[in-house]
């Protein structure tokens, strides 16, 4: 038949503490396993974000490319704009010619803005997905640091716990051999203290010995 082992219940507001537990080294475990857990799905974090960083250079250099396109074309329609108001002025109808030639001219400037102005779209466009990313990856960071931030401040609290604990049990040390040499030395001055107090009590009896035996030598006498 088995002995039942009765357990005493906890009263409200109390906790079983377990042997060799200490709240701080806890803590700490707790923190570097925070730490050291693998962010969830990390590969594929990464893979992505060197996706993306390819497909916004991708769009920058085709921004750029846009831009260099339309300032070329700018350039070459204003170099054909001089060219036909040249040719224009040994023509007939001057005015017609050179119309025609500024019409012809509008028409491409007018391309070369689109060009130009979708260039920079797409640039502000990757700036702002860029500056979005960099506060998404800030947010998901600052749980991590400040983890990082407690256990520093909770391996310095233990550190310095762990000084002052060793201080004092050095201290509480040196207190005890103190108080043990101490000790001896009272123990030591108690002995010869006893040893002279015998010596003395021995001569004592030597000399009353002695003076017994001077008088009765003298009575015989």
């Amino acid at each position: 038949m088995l002995k039942q082992t009765r357990t005493d219940p906890l009263k409200p507001g109390m906790h079983r503490r377990l042997p060799g537990f200490h709240p701080m080294a806890t803590a700490i475990a707790g923190l570097i396993v925070l730490l050291a857990m693998p962010c969830r799905g990390l590969a594929a974090d990464v893979a992505a974000s060197d996706d993306r960083a390819a497909a916004w250079q991708e769009r920058l250099d085709k921004a750029a490319a846009m831009q260099a396109e339309g300032k070329a074309r700018q350039a070459e329609a204003d170099r054909l704009l001089e060219q036909r108001n040249a040719e224009c002025a040994g023509k007939f109808l001057i005015n017609d010619c050179r119309n025609a030639a500024a019409r012809e001219h509008l028409k491409t400037v007018r391309e070369t803005r689109r060009l130009e102005s979708e260039g920079r779209n797409i640039e502000r466009a990757v700036q702002k997905e860029q500056l979005a990313e960099r506060d998404r990856r800030r947010a998901e960071e600052l749980p991590r640091r400040a983890a990082d931030m407690e256990l520093r401040q909770t391996e310095s609290a233990a550190a310095r716990q762990a000084s002052s604990e060793k201080r004092a049990a050095s201290e509480a040390g040196k207190a005890l051999k103190a108080a043990e040499g101490e000790k001896r030395k009272l123990a030591e001055a108690e002995k010869l203290r006893q040893r002279q107090a015998a010596h003395d009590a021995r001569v004592a009896r030597k000399m009353q010995q002695a003076e017994q035996r001077a008088a009765q030598a003298a009575e015989k006498k």
